[in-house]
């Protein structure tokens, strides 16, 4: 969300802009240019007139920006009115919450009840509807709910990651010279450096676990619960906007999870809120990709979706057998390297925070806590006598990962032009992490 309204990255800077230089614009025609993904650029006044048609907020341009002391002391603010217009008997302060838009039936919607009782489901807590009067002024996206205040992240993080101790290279800007470089340094480790590591791997891995949407003994329980052959025929038969909708709600309720864990990372919450969004948007999918590992029983090629394992041919309806094949593929090799929740945790922190996503205003920061996570990977590899090469084939997991993130956003992009109804109709978080600009047509007089 942009100053209070869902767009790309190119309208939200052109927003900004005009209300930075209080710009003046003029329209050659009639003021009533069409203003699209293709032509947006032709007309600026048109542009602008779009922007503000649609809701964004003058005002979030003038205050977003606050300082972190200005923002503490709102969110204060915030949470004392909240509180004052809590209902009695409303959920305790140690209730997980996440202010995500939930509507009935969406994340989680057509979900058996055992997959209900395993996956815990974060609440909105009532959080939406009392920062909605304050949005524009603090400019905190609903749907991401960042960042968190430092009381909030200090309970599950105690490390600066930023601060001292293993060495930085200063050019890193991929994960696998990342992992070059934490190897060379981890030889130098002293005790209280090796210390350090222990505490980044406790606390990272203690944020998987509270933030995994199954555990692994729910996995055990439910390994051989498969879908029978009518079963499978029932769902292949589904039309594909209903699969769509499905597998659309499935992974925001993931997605959820992902976000949370973010959250919880040292160091994440100190980045500007721009390279937060950014940095979520861009690896949610490849942390979900690796917390496959979990779903997936390797032993006859299922993956967990719905309450119970489902083949590939499962998801027939979907149209996109590449993406599937691809998706199923990866899942085998991943389940190969026998990660364990250490590793895992690690690499998905490692994998989010990639400071060679674009847009990123403060790379360098996001790079230094990329390397010190790399380094208590590597730290937490040695510990457990596995070798170099383990390492090099879970980064060598990422290019295929990528590829998967881009044909995902290939095919959605087909199905928003032959189902625009129906991918309008996606959560809107789901919306804003994989397509910021899916609308309706003609949803405008614009």
């Amino acid at each position: 969300i942009h100053y209070g309204v869902i767009t790309c990255e190119g309208c939200k800077g052109f927003f900004r802009r005009s209300q930075q230089n209080n710009a003046m614009y003029s329209c050659s025609r009639q003021r009533n240019c069409l203003i699209d993904r293709t032509n947006r650029n032709r007309c600026q006044h048109c542009r602008l007139q779009k922007c503000l048609a649609l809701g964004m907020s003058r005002d979030a341009v003038k205050f977003g920006r606050m300082s972190k002391k200005q923002r503490d002391s709102l969110y204060a603010e915030v949470q004392k009115h909240q509180k004052s217009q809590e209902c009695p008997g409303s959920g305790g302060p140690d209730s997980t919450t996440l202010s995500l838009p939930r509507e009935d039936g969406v994340c989680g919607g057509g979900a058996e009840d055992v997959e209900e009782g395993l996956s815990r489901s974060y609440s909105s807590g009532g959080s939406s509807s009392t920062l909605s009067d304050l949005d524009d002024i603090a400019a905190l996206p609903d749907l991401f709910d960042l960042p968190l205040t430092p009381e909030e992240a200090s309970e599950y993080c105690s490390l600066d990651l930023l601060g001292g101790g293993g060495a930085s290279t200063g050019n890193t800007s991929n994960s696998s010279s990342s992992s070059s470089s934490s190897s060379s340094s981890l030889s130098n480790q002293n005790s209280p450096q090796q210390t350090m590591m222990d505490h980044i791997t406790q606390s990272i891995v203690k944020s998987h676990l509270e933030t995994c949407q199954y555990s692994v003994e729910d996995m055990k329980r439910f390994t051989w619960v498969q879908y029978t052959a009518e079963e499978m025929r029932a769902f292949q038969n589904k039309s594909a906007e209903w699969m769509w909708q499905q597998c659309a709600h499935h992974i925001t309720n993931a997605i959820q999870y992902v976000v949370e864990f973010a959250k919880r990372i040292s160091g994440f919450m100190d980045l500007c809120q721009n390279d937060q969004i950014i940095l979520l948007k861009a690896g949610c999918l490849e942390v979900l990709l690796i917390r496959m590992c979990r779903a997936f029983n390797s032993n006859n090629s299922t993956i967990f979706f719905n309450g119970k394992f489902a083949s590939a041919q499962f998801f027939k309806a979907l149209g996109c057998d590449d993406l599937v094949n691809a998706v199923f593929d990866l899942g085998k090799g991943l389940c190969r390297l026998q990660l364990s929740d250490e590793e895992m945790a690690l690499f998905s922190a490692a994998v989010l925070l990639s400071p060679d996503r674009p847009w990123l205003t403060e790379g360098q920061k996001v790079q230094k806590l990329q390397e010190k996570i790399y380094l208590a990977l590597q730290h937490s590899l040695s510990k457990s006598d596995a070798s170099d090469e383990k390492l090099d084939k879970m980064v060598s997991k990422l290019p295929t990962m990528k590829s998967i993130c881009n044909l995902h956003i290939d095919k959605l992009e087909f199905f928003r032009l032959v189902h625009p109804e129906t991918a309008y109709s996606f959560p809107p978080l789901y919306r804003e992490v994989f397509g910021s600009e899916l609308s309706l047509p003609d949803s405008t007089n614009s």
